[in-house]
């Protein structure tokens, strides 16, 4: 693989993004969304491993900003720790399971048992597979709290995780984090064999504890990401960095499908393509009707009144340093990272078209 030809100064400001805009803290329950009469008669159990993609809930509030307004407008209609305006990928797979988001693990004592049987959510903003800028669980540490759960804590059984499936997604931060301490990714096919190797043997441990099936999301199209678009005036990808995720993707779906060479049906991990999914969000976005007011698809909706600030920015004050677009419900991007409920709904949508997500049920 050539080496991409990386825009440093670009990807510093994508580093801190990810890594400190992303990162929140807190939960809350979510509502249950509509589902379409999918899984057996036996309720299914959903365990999530990730970074701000899959969180909802368990970052520190006092270093997010997804407990700040203007996050959750959308839904749940206030600051609910999701890094969205509303729902995110998490609540989307469990919608598709016939279940409510599983809570997040850093309020799983201030709940119901009842509130308890839908599984839990480990993930944390601008967490990794290894350790990042945060400090927040990276992956590994939360596959060893939900072990915690099982063996300690004894708040599910093996028996509860007959019909149980997790949910991993991240590495994004792991790449962004390299690029800090190193000021290039001139090692990058060494840097996704390591990463994707590590997250190979977490993955196994999940496994190894009781969950029958295991979903890896594999990785967006960075470069599409409205931190790294905003340099063509959000009309164009970044090639260099969309081909980091698509090598990444190669690396993954290759030793997944070792794991599952050994698997009698298998199916036991399976990858959501999540580059193909974005791309076609994207892709069908323009086709919207009433979306006149966003100059593009890769254009965020939220954003910072300068470069100093972000989305959700306040000053000394407590004056919004920010502004919302009229259309939340038409973006494809909510902030310069994250999706915005519309658009996981497309990405969502995309992937259902995929015979990936059959194999849950």
């Amino acid at each position: 693989m050539a080496q991409p030809n990386y825009n440093i100064n670009s990807l510093i400001i994508f580093c801190f993004t990810t890594l400190f805009v992303i990162t929140g803290t807190g939960a809350v329950l979510v509502t249950e969304l509509h589902s379409h009469g999918h899984g057996g008669s036996e309720l299914k159990k959903l365990f999530v491993f990730g970074d701000s993609y899959a969180d909802t809930g368990n970052c520190r509030k006092s270093v997010t900003g997804s407990w700040k307004p203007p996050y959750g407008i959308t839904f749940p209609g206030k600051p609910a720790g999701r890094f969205s305006d509303g729902r995110v990928l998490t609540d989307y797979i469990a919608s598709y399971l016939g279940i409510k988001s599983p809570i997040a693990y850093k309020w799983r004592k201030s709940v119901t048992r009842s509130q308890l049987q839908y599984g839990m959510n480990f993930a944390h903003g601008g967490t990794g597979v290894f350790n990042t800028l945060v400090i927040e669980p990276n992956m590994s540490t939360q596959v060893k709290l939900f072990q915690q759960l099982l063996e300690e804590e004894k708040v599910y059984t093996r028996q509860d995780l007959n019909s149980s499936i997790a949910l991993v997604s991240l590495a994004g931060n792991d790449y962004a984090t390299f690029l800090f301490k190193n000021g290039n990714l001139q090692n990058l096919p060494s840097l996704t064999i390591s990463i994707v190797s590590q997250l190979v043997m977490n993955l196994k441990s999940i496994q190894n504890l009781g969950v029958e099936r295991i979903v890896v999301t594999g990785m967006e199209p960075m470069g599409c990401l409205p931190q790294l678009s905003a340099f063509s005036s959000y009309k164009n990808c970044s090639e260099s960095w969309n081909s980091a995720s698509i090598f990444h993707n190669q690396i993954l779906q290759q030793e997944l499908q070792k794991l599952n060479s050994i698997e009698r049906d298998n199916s036991a991990f399976i990858t959501l393509d999540l580059y193909s999914a974005f791309m076609s969000a994207l892709k069908m976005q323009p086709h919207h009707s009433g979306n006149s007011e966003l100059r593009s698809s890769l254009e965020p909706c939220c954003v910072g009144v300068s470069d100093k600030y972000s989305c959700g920015s306040v000053d000394e004050k407590g004056e919004k340093k920010y502004t919302v677009c009229k259309n939340p419900e038409l973006s494809i991007f909510w902030d310069n990272i994250h999706p915005a409920q519309n658009g996981w709904h497309a990405v969502f949508s995309a992937l259902k078209s995929s015979p990936s997500l059959l194999k849950l049920h």
